[in-house]
């Protein structure tokens, strides 16, 4: 069986906590989401370190890592994960990223393209095109949005029942529901009822708008798009299995193709872990040396 370590390293200005397997082969980094931790890959990081060296770090904000004031725009949580990299004695890495992961990893591909060799996006099209969607019948669907840009009030709301909130993500967002279990939910409000966990978690959402929103509309205008192979998944019961995700990911990257995860809704790592272990072996194994 393969071994399983923890770490905590000091990363451009924070501690940045990390889950690790595999010694052999290239790095391999997997980014989670929203309202979750590292603890979201527990299914594949074991087989996926059969042929790769994986890190499933806790992203600035989250788990275990520190919960500063600021740098929650994408840009700054992209270096935190290529110093992360660096410190691991890395140059390069193939990035996974589920949900508010995979915003930090379009903009890691973007910025830093030498250092990304593959994505593989999970279940989000690009924050832009969330923002201009936002039509009566979308933004019904992605209200969390508008919720946690606000100042303070989903931390007070929010916070009042943290079980409650996160609760009803795991059961609405998911095909399988059983997936999230008493115990693994516990893990996850235990996580969110740190100190600043919820605020940081907030302000993730609040920098769409802000400094994330320039440095996407800057990108677009000036024509940048990924140049690495990029492989999106989405689960097919999903808010996104309703959208042209394919297409809508073509305008941002060179080199896309992407498939839907049958009977499964949006947490694809938990919900239907063996059928997405083989579309990243095939995707990971197709652009590998």
């Amino acid at each position: 069986m393969t071994e399983l370590t923890t770490g905590m390293a000091a990363v451009n200005g924070i501690r940045m906590h990390y889950t690790r397997a595999g010694t052999d082969g290239p790095l391999l980094v997997l980014l989670h989401g929203w309202p979750q931790t590292g603890y979201m890959w527990r299914h594949l990081i074991e087989p996926l370190a059969e042929k790769y060296v994986v890190v499933a770090p806790d992203l600035r904000g989250y788990g275990h890592s520190d919960k500063p004031l600021s740098g929650y725009d994408k840009r700054t949580m992209a270096e935190d994960v290529s110093a992360l990299m660096r410190h691991l004695g890395h140059e390069n890495a193939s990035v996974i990223g589920h949900d508010r992961g995979g915003r930090v990893a379009h903009r890691w591909g973007l910025d830093r393209p030498d250092e990304v060799e593959q994505v593989v996006i999970l279940d989000i099209i690009p924050t832009r095109e969330v923002l201009e969607r936002l039509d009566r019948d979308y933004a019904a669907r992605q209200w969390h949005w508008m919720f946690h840009l606000q100042g303070d009030l989903p931390e007070l709301l929010a916070g009042s029942n943290i079980g409650a909130y996160l609760g009803y993500f795991f059961e609405k967002w998911t095909f399988n529901r059983s997936v999230f279990d008493p115990e693994t939910v516990a893990r996850y409000v235990a996580a969110f009822s740190a100190p600043g966990a919820l605020r940081a978690s907030f302000d993730d959402y609040r920098e769409s708008w802000g400094t994330d929103a320039e440095h996407d509309n800057a990108d677009h205008e000036a024509g940048r798009k990924l140049t690495m192979p990029l492989q999106v998944l989405w689960g097919a019961t999903g808010s996104s299995a309703a959208l042209p995700t394919v297409d809508i990911w073509s305008q941002y990257a060179e080199n896309v193709i992407g498939a839907p995860i049958p009977e499964c809704g949006h947490f694809l790592p938990e919900e239907r872990p063996d059928e997405v272990l083989a579309e990243l072996r095939t995707f990971l194994t197709a652009f590998t040396a």
